[in-house]
């Protein structure tokens, strides 16, 4: 029992800096973005910014347009990423990790690269009006971006694979027993999966909306490269509050009213699908589920009908096993996922014949063959010295996130549930607050104590966006963990910290791996934080690119988008290898 009691305090004192760090450069700032809200310009309280907000129909425009495309983008990314979630889950696991490897492959290249793919692509001299004009569809194509439509494109396109990711657990863990079971009772196929199956995989369509909504609510980068100002979202007005109004007060209240809609959908979330359900544990059924579900049967009927009236219509084929849909027998479902993840990969592909294009401009076809962009980007201090400040900063926070998140993560799995769900809620909170809310309060925090323009002050911004990651990551390993193997070492004589370095350790190291990649890679490709906190002489390699994009698209941006997508593949193949060293 004391043996117990004291591995429980150790386990809860291992994630004690991280919670304290969050605190600090979490907590703190966020805290006082709210408490500037409420102080006006001559330094008295008041709620003058907000009734600014309020009595302005130009804000309030912007507020609803920035509801509707994060809306629209949730949708729209659970409704097409649901076919592809379903059939990866049917897969054998080896299958399953090819698939995942070219879905990461979009997943981890930098949104300003992917929005940089669709300018090229929509653009009135890109692919898609080089091909209306060669085929003579259209002599005179018009530019397809900026546009609502180029919006939601972009927007979808980059949600995409992390609707998918967070869906297919959830997916996983229906076993097939509960469907062979409907059908033994007499349900056919169809009314299984519409009764059984749809209903138990709504918790990850909810963990997927969820997370897609929210993340959408502080983009800035798509509408601003990809829209017109009828597409203006709340983030850019904040960003444009403080580097071009340099008024932070109404800065303030914009991040304040982001910051309560995503706590309230989030608290909305949990209240009626579990928060659990974020990491693929189970959810106890909501309220109104059985009127959903009757929904569900009525539908399922109908379509069993429908499909039944048109199998008379073709050849009788021979009866198959009950037990779940055979993929061989569905090759429309096996075709939709291959376009989706070609649509998911195309983007990305235009980008890399025209970093070696002859051209002083962007043009699709690239005309002619030259290396003269790579070698202007290695070549031009200001990109060499932003791309060596990237890996430096990524470097920095993934030592830094995976120290700080292994702890945390320990913890989780020693502490009783009620006060694991607590800690776990509060160790994510940074991938649930925008991240355009978590940057202007570190700009307000690192003003005051120096460290804006700072490495230091980069490294402690995207350690904050980063220890999520690596919580979630080792939490999932520490739970199939073997202890009994540690209590054998310790049994042995081992010291603890002979235990950690020689059998825990060891065995957690592709989990391990894995976090700090995801780390560097959220670090790499980070640029909100970037804006507030990187300072003017000295920039990170997306802060060089977000700069160029607004300027004027140029090849030598599609150099540098080669490069890093050429990095990511690179990393992908790195984690897969790490997928399959933890498999064997």
């Amino acid at each position: 029992m004391a043996v117990a009691s004291r591995s429980r305090i150790v386990g809860t004192a291992s994630a004690f800096p991280a919670l304290v760090f969050l605190a600090l450069f979490f907590c703190v700032p966020v805290a006082e973005i709210l408490f500037n809200s409420i102080y006006g310009p001559d330094g008295r309280i008041g709620m003058e910014q907000f009734e600014r907000l309020a009595g302005n129909a130009v804000y309030t425009r912007v507020l609803g347009m920035t509801f509707l495309i994060s809306l629209l983008t949730a949708v729209g990314s659970v409704a097409i990423g649901y076919p592809v979630a379903y059939f990866l889950s049917r897969l054998p696991d080896r299958s399953r990790g090819r698939w995942l490897v070219w879905l990461l492959i979009p997943f981890w290249t930098s949104y300003l690269v992917k929005t940089f793919a669709w300018i090229l692509l929509l653009s009135r001299t890109g692919v898609l009006g080089t091909f209306l004009a060669w085929s003579g569809l259209n002599p005179a194509p018009p530019a397809l971006a900026p546009s609502m439509g180029a919006v939601l494109a972009g927007m979808i396109h980059g949600m995409l694979p992390l609707a998918v990711m967070t869906m297919l657990p959830i997916m996983q863990g229906i076993g097939k027993p509960l469907t062979l079971a409907a059908e033994t009772l007499g349900a056919s196929r169809i009314e299984s999966f519409f009764t059984i199956y749809l209903p138990l995989s709504m918790p990850g369509v909810a963990a997927a909306g969820l997370l897609v909504f929210i993340t959408s609510l502080g983009f800035f980068i798509v509408p601003a490269l990809l829209g017109t100002p009828a597409q203006t979202m709340i983030a850019q007005l904040v960003i444009s509050a403080i580097l071009e109004l340099f008024n932070v007060h109404f800065a303030g209240a914009l991040s304040v009213v982001l910051l309560v809609c995503a706590i309230a959908v989030f608290l909305l979330y949990d209240r009626l699908v579990g928060l659990s359900t974020l990491g693929g544990g189970d959810t106890p059924r909501p309220p109104g589920t059985s009127g959903f579900i009757k929904i569900l049967v009525l539908a399922g009927r109908w379509a069993d009908r429908s499909a039944r009236a048109i199998g008379r219509l073709r050849p009788a084929r021979p009866a198959q096993a009950p037990g779940g849909p055979d993929l061989r027998r569905f090759p429309g479902l096996r075709a939709y996922a291959w376009c989706v993840m070609l649509v998911l990969l195309l983007p990305v592909a235009v980008i890399l014949p025209i970093a070696f294009t002859d051209s002083s401009f962007l043009a699709f076809p690239p005309q002619g063959f030259s290396l003269r962009w790579l070698e202007g980007f290695f070549s031009s201090p200001i990109w060499r010295a932003a791309l060596l400040r990237s890996l430096g900063v990524a470097t920095l926070t993934a030592i830094g996130a995976v120290v700080l998140g292994f702890g945390a993560a320990l913890a989780l799995v020693r502490l009783s549930p009620s006060m694991a769900k607590a800690t776990f809620a509060f160790l994510i909170a940074p991938l649930i607050v925008p991240r355009i809310v978590t940057a202007v309060g570190l700009f307000y925090l690192f003003s005051r104590i120096g460290l804006a323009g700072t490495d230091a002050g980069l490294v402690i911004g995207h350690m904050v966006l980063a220890i999520p990651y690596v919580v979630v990551t080792m939490a999932a390993a520490l739970k199939n963990f073997d202890w009994r193997l540690i209590d054998a070492a310790y049994t042995l004589g081992a010291p603890p910290m002979k235990r950690l370095t020689t059998v825990m350790l060891p065995l957690l190291k592709p989990s391990l791996i894995a976090s700090f990649l995801f780390a560097f890679l959220v670090s790499f490709d980070e640029l909100t934080i970037a804006i507030f906190v990187s300072g003017g002489l000295k920039t990170t390699l997306p802060k060089q690119m977000w700069d160029d994009m607004l300027l004027a698209a140029n090849p030598t941006l599609a150099a540098v988008s080669f490069v890093l997508v050429a990095a990511i593949t690179v990393f992908v193949l790195l984690l897969s290898l790490t997928r399959r060293d933890r498999g064997q």
